[in-house]
């Protein structure tokens, strides 16, 4: 089987390393390189490194479209995309005699886009899973070839999940290597309703206090990775990301004003009074700059304690 592999980011390189051991890899297309680090610095995208380290041919296009009659010189039975980041048009469909895999890490019809993995989190979802699909044109739209579903703990954050997503990926995608070999070629259309889990900016990963605290809770899980959850605080250090949190037990229905703390517990964290009767457990924090660090630990730097308003910007 010759095979096409288009990937970007370090989720996708197990997948690539896969296809390799299965198939002849005549093509790997990664995103160009970009300046990053403090230094911006140009590094090679993780994929591309995989790929030259395999002695695989790496394209790197400005415009995929413009690299479509080379790869339609390859002759390859199949295309397969893991997190390439850039929509393929007709063109590049049509190059692959059977068509154009996708490695999708939710049930669709649910959570079509880019951050399917996040999205899946912050909505607070108990299941999710892999589906394998053949791209169309549209926005996740085409049909599917397989599906796998997988459970959602209450615990799990985006790496927890990502980690767990990407061994049932790669396990689909064995999967449907043999059967393609054997001349399975399902084509199914997606069912149900469907929704959008599109790029996260940093201006979502803000947490305010006049929400509810599963709410901060699930939005705290899935930024986890990117862009990271934080608070402006009127203080010194003026942006606390936060890492970890836990939703605690409500509290009365005349409480404190939200971004009260309510209670300190030095081997856990501190509780914050949030919208109506919620309250959220802050376990872990980062002041802007620094390492990793209890969150009662940074609370006692401030000189605050159960009774004081935690003020916000």
């Amino acid at each position: 089987m010759r095979t096409i592999f288009y990937g970007t980011p370090r989720i996708a390189v197990p997948f690539l390393e896969l296809l390799a051991r299965r198939t002849t890899v005549c093509a790997v297309i990664s995103q160009p390189d970009q300046p990053s680090g403090r230094d911006l610095k140009t590094l090679p995208t993780p994929v591309k490194s995989c790929a030259l380290d395999l002695g695989l041919t790496v394209l790197q296009p400005e415009k995929p479209s413009s690299i479509a009659v080379e790869l339609g010189g390859l002759r390859a039975d199949l295309a397969v995309v893991v997190a390439y980041g850039r929509l393929l048009r007709k063109d590049l469909l049509a190059v692959p005699r059977w068509g154009t895999l996708n490695v999708h890490f939710s049930l669709l019809p649910r959570y079509r886009g880019a951050a399917p993995v996040q999205w899946s989190l912050i909505r607070g979802e108990t299941k999710t899973g892999v589906t394998l699909f053949w791209l169309d044109e549209g926005m996740d739209t085409g049909p599917i070839l397989l599906q796998k579903q997988a459970d959602i703990a209450p615990e799990d954050d985006a790496p927890v999940l990502f980690e767990r997503l990407t061994s049932l990926g790669l396990s689909s995608l064995e999967e449907a290597l043999a059967e393609l070999e054997t001349g399975v070629l399902r084509k199914n259309p997606q069912v149900g309703e469907g929704s959008l889990a599109p790029l996260l900016t940093r201006k979502d990963a803000r947490l305010t206090f006049d929400r509810d605290a599963l709410e901060l809770h699930n939005l705290v899980r899935g930024v986890r990775v990117w862009p990271r959850a934080y608070l402006e605080l009127k203080t010194p250090v003026s942006r606390m990301l936060v890492l970890k949190t836990a939703v605690g037990e409500p509290g009365p229905a005349d409480g404190p004003p939200a971004g009260t703390i309510i209670r300190i517990e030095r081997e856990r964290g501190f509780l914050v009074q949030c919208t109506g009767r919620s309250r959220l457990w802050l376990l872990t924090v980062q002041p802007e700059g620094k390492k990793p660090v209890p969150a009662a630990d940074f609370l006692n730097g401030l000189r605050l304690g159960a009774g004081d308003l935690l003020s916000l910007r």
